[in-house]
Parts: C-alpha cells; sequence; structure tokens
C-alpha cells in the first residue's frame, strides 16, 4: 500500500513540472546548457533517487525525458558533438547491459545511467561513470554496515512518507536487501549538471 502511495504521489508531480519547463525551455529555443535546463535535470534525477529508494524502481520517463534533453544539448553544440556523445551513451550502456544480464544491475540503472551520458561530453562521461562508482561504493559500504547498526522501528499509520520509507529502507538494511544504485546514478548526474558552466 505504501509503495503504491509513494509510487503514485510523490515523485510523479516533480517529473510533470520537470518535463514542462524542459519542454518549454527546448520549444523557445533556450539554450541547454542553461539553467534553465539544468535546474529540471536536478529535478529529475532526485525524483528518480527518491523513487529508488523508496520501491527499488525507477520510472522510464525519467530517462526519456534526460535523454531527449541531453540530445538537445549535445546537438546545440553541433551533430558531430551529438554523434560523439550518442555513441559514448551507446557503449555505456552495452556494457552495463552486460552487468544487468548477470543480475549486478537493474535494467532502470541501466537506461538512467545511458539516458545522462547523453547528455555529456566524453570526458564528462567518464567523471559521471567515475563519480558514480564513488558514490556506489559509500553507498555499498553504509549497506554492508547498516544491518548492525540500525535500529529496528516500525512505519506507524499516519506518519509522513519520509518516515514510513525510512522504516521500511531500516527494515531492507536490516535483511541485506538491494542497494538502490539509481541513488549514485543520480547523485552523479547531479554532481555533473551542477559543474556545468552558467549561462
Amino acid at each position: 500500500m505504501m509503495r503504491r502511495r509513494e509510487e503514485r504521489f510523490f515523485p510523479l508531480c516533480w517529473v510533470n513540472w520537470a518535463s514542462r519547463r524542459l519542454f518549454i525551455s527546448a520549444h523557445a529555443g533556450v539554450i541547454v546548457n542553461s539553467w534553465y535546463l539544468l535546474f529540471p535535470s536536478v529535478v529529475l534525477l532526485v525524483a528518480a533517487a527518491w523513487r529508488d529508494i523508496a520501491t527499488r524502481t525507477l520510472p522510464d520517463p525519467v530517462s526519456i525525458l534526460l535523454a531527449g534533453a541531453g540530445i538537445l544539448s549535445r546537438v546545440s553544440e553541433g551533430w558531430q558533438a551529438a554523434a560523439v556523445s550518442i555513441a559514448v551513451a551507446l557503449i555505456l550502456f552495452l556494457l552495463l547491459l552486460l552487468l544487468a544480464v548477470y543480475g549486478l544491475l537493474g535494467g532502470g540503472d541501466v537506461k538512467l545511467a545511458a539516458a545522462v551520458a547523453l547528455g555529456l561530453p566524453p570526458a564528462a562521461a567518464w567523471d559521471f561513470i567515475y563519480a558514480t562508482m564513488m558514490i556506489g561504493g559509500v553507498l555499498g559500504a553504509i549497506y554492508l554496515v547498516g544491518p548492525r547498526i540500525v535500529p529496528r522501528s516500525r512505519p506507524a499509520l499516519g506518519t509522513s512518507p519520509l518516515r514510513r520509507v525510512a522504516a521500511i529502507e531500516a527494515w531492507r538494511l536490516r535483511r541485506r536487501g538491494p542497494v538502490p544504485y539509481g541513488v549514485a546514478i543520480a547523485g552523479g548526474g547531479i554532481l555533473m549538471v551542477l559543474s556545468a558552466p552558467g549561462p
């Protein structure tokens, strides 16, 4: 029940808002590297991280919107720049797909990482991979140590969604549940977005 409520309400309003901003910016011919598109991209990545924590799923609309914004961003710098970024994103997608086939990564993680890479020049794409791996390592360490230090708690009826998700996450930690690697991917993407030059 809690999963359905989180899935239906909390992040979808963020995704809808960000998608409108992305569409308006693209339609108005705004340069995609400006803050008009950078801020909605951060909102989409935060929504993806929240959804991964709350439900261990990553919504496809977030990946689709980020991929679209990324392609627009690279096309604004020339078709050659866009082609190189598409090639890098495709290579990343195929490499991560191998990990997903062996159950080491989720399909949503693969799509989200490739979508973020689409909007980055090759050098920044490697920085994104490095940042994601570092954040993922910290996240993995937390999930290794967490079961020993997380107190037992149950989500009380009528509490806030954040408290309910925290209680469920504590339950997952104690049972050594899967790491929400979408959080690491979103964190790496946000670092790349925030390090981009302003308008």
